[in-house]
């Protein structure tokens, strides 16, 4: 199968470059199951991917460079080119700098299948009211990197499968994952009735340090947003908090970095 069509395109009018167009409309996406994948490197992780590819639209400079992974996939993808001008006029040309993709966002896992599949001890990472996406992209980037088996996405986090989302993963959402929570509180208690302790990064008056926290055993690391943290209830779903220790003057971190410490804290004691 692999390519099905290239056309060359002075126009981005034609219905099935919709998608393309509309990239700041990212509830259209959402409702539609698909997902924008922007610049080469993340495009490339897609093409790796068991992720169905629906499209592409690239200059013919990213054309040429990306058409032996694209000719080596299995399903049929519509290939579109146009020139640096006309792709320059979407939302986000230094980000794209030329090279776009579309592709079906496949069925989640459940948790079950997540904590079934991964090899113990287990270490996930859950996070609540993360509204950047952004910030929810370099969440699943961090867990990527340091080997988190499965992140935890509560129902008042946006998608990590919005395009900036997917940019700041820099394509690891493609490999890393994913499970969507109804319900973060429920899952957390969920979670600890399988043994498998809740820690909550959270600053607070008799928080462990954590240094002293113990990251060896199954554990699941949550994170809430910067400014308003984590809610009372997620809190109260935990077995400790813990905190990173910093200067009296100094209360937080962006949460993509204190997430990267966490983890990359839980993997040393590990090794």
């Amino acid at each position: 199968m692999a390519i099905s069509q290239i056309n060359a395109v002075q126009s981005l009018d034609a219905p099935e470059l919709t998608l393309y167009r509309t990239l700041k409309r990212v509830e259209e996406h959402e409702r539609a199951g698909v997902l924008v994948a922007a610049n080469h490197k993340v495009i490339k992780r897609l093409l790796a991917s068991r992720f169905t590819v629906v499209s592409a639209l690239l200059t013919p400079t990213w054309l040429e460079k990306l058409e032996p992974q694209l000719r080596a996939r299995p399903e049929a993808i519509a290939v579109f080119t146009a020139d640096d001008a006309l792709l320059e006029t979407i939302t986000g040309y230094k980000l794209h700098q030329g090279a776009l993709a579309v592709a079906k966002i496949p069925p989640l896992p459940d948790l079950i299948t997540v904590l079934n599949n991964s090899p113990q001890p287990l270490l996930l990472a859950a996070v609540e009211g993360i509204a950047s996406a952004e910030n929810l992209g370099a969440v699943v980037r961090n867990c990527a990197a340091f080997g988190a088996h499965g992140l935890i996405v509560g129902e008042t986090c946006g998608s990590p499968y919005q395009r900036r989302a997917v940019a700041g993963s820099m394509g690891t959402v493609f490999e890393q994952p994913v499970v969507q929570a109804d319900n973060l509180v429920a899952t957390l208690n969920q979670l600890r009735a399988r043994g498998i302790r809740c820690l909550a990064a959270h600053p607070r008056a008799g928080a462990t340090k954590l240094a002293h926290a113990n990251l060896r055993s199954d554990c699941c690391l949550l994170f809430g947003a910067e400014g308003p943290g984590l809610t009372a209830a997620a809190l109260a779903a935990c077995d400790e908090l813990v905190e990173i220790p910093m200067p009296s003057h100094m209360n937080s971190l962006n949460v993509a970095v204190a997430t990267g410490i966490f983890l990359y804290e839980a993997v040393r004691q590990r090794d």
